[in-house]
């Protein structure tokens, strides 16, 4: 580094450094109420929140427009449903008569069809996608029956004791569980095994 580009860089560090301290001192000088620095961060917790939906927001569009091509080269006939659900982007395909067929056995076709949709999304944002696919609301029943199950299965493991372990499940899968079993008092769900055998253990607490 040359010497007046050294000067340059600690001339623009001083400036940044008095800036700061500016900063800090009208936060401290702030009588009452939010500090300067509080706002500046609630503005930036809310900027944040704002751009992480927007960012779903488009990741669902992109989605849509992936899964809209590919119901055309199939022929199959659907309506395309975008939302956001906490962190992350969920899109539905509903109303055709044939969309069972990208179900599959246990959701084994829709598995595959969510990973080339999450490349496709990854392709054109360049980041990492977690968006949920749900076709002929196959997984929409499957979290409401799970959901059941744990609830049951709670309730039958603290009325008579023991432990019970649950078929495999991927981890969705299981967290639906978990969460349902969470409410059930006198009771406690772990997950035990390996994958792709892992599955969900219910056991009384009390």
């Amino acid at each position: 580094m040359t010497t007046e580009a050294a000067a340059q860089e600690a001339a623009q560090s001083d400036v940044a450094q008095a800036a700061q301290e500016d900063s800090v001192e009208e936060a401290q000088a702030s009588p009452g109420g939010d500090t300067v620095a509080e706002v500046a961060d609630a503005d930036d917790v809310a900027a944040d929140e704002g751009d992480d939906e927007d960012r779903l927001v488009e990741e669902g569009e992109i989605a849509g427009d992936y899964l809209e091509q590919l119901l055309d080269v199939l022929d199959f006939d659907g309506d395309i449903d975008l939302d956001v659900d906490g962190d992350r982007a969920i899109v539905s395909i509903d109303g055709g008569e044939d969309l069972t067929k990208l179900v599959g056995r246990k959701g084994e076709v829709l598995d595959a069809l969510q990973e080339l949709t999450r490349l496709a999304v990854q392709q054109a944002t360049g980041d990492r996608s977690r968006l949920m696919l749900d076709v002929a609301r196959w997984r929409a029943d499957r979290r409401d029956r799970l959901a059941r199950l744990g609830t049951e299965v709670g309730n039958r493991v603290a009325e008579n004791g023991g432990r019970e372990a649950l078929d495999p499940m991927t981890p969705f899968e299981r967290k639906i569980v978990h969460d349902a079993v969470a409410v059930v008092e006198g009771v406690v769900s772990e997950s035990e095994g390996v994958e792709p055998k892992r599955h969900v253990v219910v056991i009384k607490t009390s």
